[in-house]
């Protein structure tokens, strides 16, 4: 099967960077899956997209003028990657 390219308009996932970590290590709100809609790609490096991130509580623009999402897969899923979504059988 190839390889995904994102393209503009495709739904993904972005890992949300959580609250500031506490002295104790903790967060109040830990780094969590969240829609996102492809707005643009990174002409050079199309694991670089530009994102409209979709929270429960409003809507988040993560534009490539601010560095995009990065494309993060499996145990490197770091606040502000995106990856595709897993499939559900």
């Amino acid at each position: 099967m190839p390889e995904l390219r994102p393209s503009v308009g495709r739904l993904v996932h972005y890992v949300s960077h959580g609250t500031p970590v506490r002295g104790d290590g903790s967060q109040a709100h830990p780094p969590a899956c969240r829609s996102a809609v492809v707005t643009e790609v990174d002409a050079d490096d199309p694991g670089r997209v530009g994102l409209a991130v979709l929270n429960p509580t409003g809507q988040f623009f993560h534009p490539l003028t601010a560095g995009g999402a990065v494309h993060a897969e499996a145990e490197t899923r770091l606040g502000g990657s995106w990856h595709w979504p897993e499939v559900v059988t």
